[in-house]
């Protein structure tokens, strides 16, 4: 798979089933949902609920940036400038006390630390200053690098992490351009598209334990830990792939569902926020990895991620950061991923070449360019080489299928067939749907109700398709 440094556009194409909306370039938008802080902010613990897809309710201890609203889970993700001093205020509200650490970060040394209530009796090596119930706690430093990171409690982390004292820190680079951004200021690390990916888990013992005040800071589970529910951003599917801040949600509001149109480049930040390794697969694809714990993979500086390496899946380690690059065009599928005309599709083309061209009377027959393997049309990503040609294999009938609710009842991007009524409507613009997911097939259940878990979707959506 090929990584272009480039800054990328969607261009325009023309296909007769989507004329108007093929006509107006869509520039892509790299976004993720956080808080941007400059200078400092005030995050309050407080406690609150979390539902999963089962419908169970679980009691967390979360953190809102906001005095009176409801705490989150995870923790408010934190956007930072490379260069910056940053001050961040915990609020305790909880009934013990609790700290916050920020690995990557050097609060103990060129920053402070420091609680505004007296700590008697703090044990010899304590590494992070506490709030008491009630009290707040600052926490002072340096932004040095770019990359992505996370933040979670410093005090009795096996339950207050498991609680839900967590979250996670994006940097951007020094000079950020949203317009042509990058991961680490290094062209090799541009991207078009950016998505978080916080991966935790819970058991649920250890929540209803705390919620009936059979113990405060210790149960007898966390030395007998066993996870039943795997969270992307703390949600389970399926409510991974609804939009954010739904209202159903409403200590859940980070959507989980990524979206690119061919040819664009996401950046992907993962986070392994638990105690449980995680091995995340963006199935049927590889992803670059350029990043990891907040460095870029670089031999030297100004080499750009020249260790960069190509994965399968992420093996995400409890405490780690991952930033990897993903790509996705119609290189190598040995078919025309728009469809044919004998097929009863639109007719398109590939650099120049219209497929009504490659199909009279053979296809690939009586043009050169309709052989160009290798070659990618720079509108619609497609392989030229696989221009005009028929999906390889006999469909089955409609009537022999199961529908799923991506099913756009064509297998082409951007054609739409005939459904049953009730079926398909997750997929209205008739893209390539792709399952993102925890390895570990446990983690695809919902107290073993599957699926569920640590799953959702990407979507590649058709050129030109608007993006949220």
């Amino acid at each position: 798979m090929q990584h272009s440094s480039r800054p990328k556009t969607a261009v325009p194409f023309i296909l007769g089933a989507l004329p108007l909306l093929l006509l107006i370039a869509i520039p892509a938008a790299a976004a993720i949902d956080g808080i941007e802080v400059v200078g400092g902010i005030d995050l309050y613990a407080r406690t609150d609920y979390i539902t999963s897809a089962d419908g169970a309710s679980l009691l967390i201890w979360g953190l809102t940036d906001s005095a009176s609203g409801r705490a989150q889970y995870p923790a408010p993700t934190l956007i930072f400038n490379q260069g910056d001093v940053i001050t961040i205020t915990l609020h305790n509200e909880i009934a013990v006390n609790i700290s916050l650490v920020f690995p990557g970060h050097d609060v103990a040394g060129a920053g402070s630390c420091s609680p505004d209530a007296p700590q008697p009796g703090d044990p010899v090596g304590k590494i992070t200053c506490e709030a008491v119930p009630g009290g707040t706690a600052s926490y002072t430093f340096p932004v040095e690098k770019a990359g992505t990171y996370l933040y979670h409690s410093g005090s009795d982390p096996a339950l207050q992490v498991e609680m839900g004292l967590l979250g996670a820190i994006v940097v951007r680079p020094f000079g950020y351009d949203p317009i042509n951004p990058t991961a680490f200021g290094h062209p090799d690390t541009a991207f078009d598209r950016e998505y978080l990916f916080v991966l935790s888990e819970m058991d649920s013992r250890i929540h209803e334990a705390v919620d009936f005040n059979e113990a405060l800071t210790d149960t007898e589970f966390l030395g007998d830990y066993f996870s039943n529910y795997w969270f992307i951003n703390g949600r389970t599917a399926p409510d991974t792939m609804a939009g954010a801040g739904v209202s159903w949600l409403p200590t859940q509001p980070y959507k989980t569902l990524p979206q690119m149109r061919p040819g664009e480049t996401v950046l992907m930040r993962v986070v392994s926020a638990g105690r449980d390794p995680h091995p995340f697969h963006h199935h049927g694809n590889h992803a670059l990895l350029i990043g990891r714990n907040g460095n870029m993979l670089e031999s030297a500086p100004g080499r750009g991620p020249d260790l960069g390496y190509e994965v399968f899946t992420m093996q995400s380690v409890p405490g780690e950061t991952y930033d990897a690059l993903f790509e996705w065009t119609g290189a190598r599928m040995g078919w025309d991923i728009y469809g044919t005309t004998a097929d009863g599709d639109f007719d398109h083309s590939c650099a120049g070449v219209w497929l009504s061209d490659c199909e009279s009377p053979n296809p690939n027959d009586n043009n050169p360019a309709c052989q160009a393997a290798g070659v990618t049309d720079p509108f619609t990503y497609e392989d030229c080489g696989s221009h005009g040609l028929p999906i390889p294999v006999k469909l089955p009938e409609s009537l022999d299928l199961a529908f799923g609710a991506f099913w756009s009842g064509s297998p082409y991007m951007g054609a739409a067939g005939a459904l049953p009524p009730g079926e398909g409507g997750l997929n209205p613009n008739s893209g390539y749907t792709f399952m993102w997911h925890s390895h570990t097939e446990k983690e695809l259940t919902n107290n073993d109700i599957f699926p569920g878990g640590m799953l959702t979707m990407l979507i590649v959506e058709p050129p030109g398709t608007p993006i949220d």
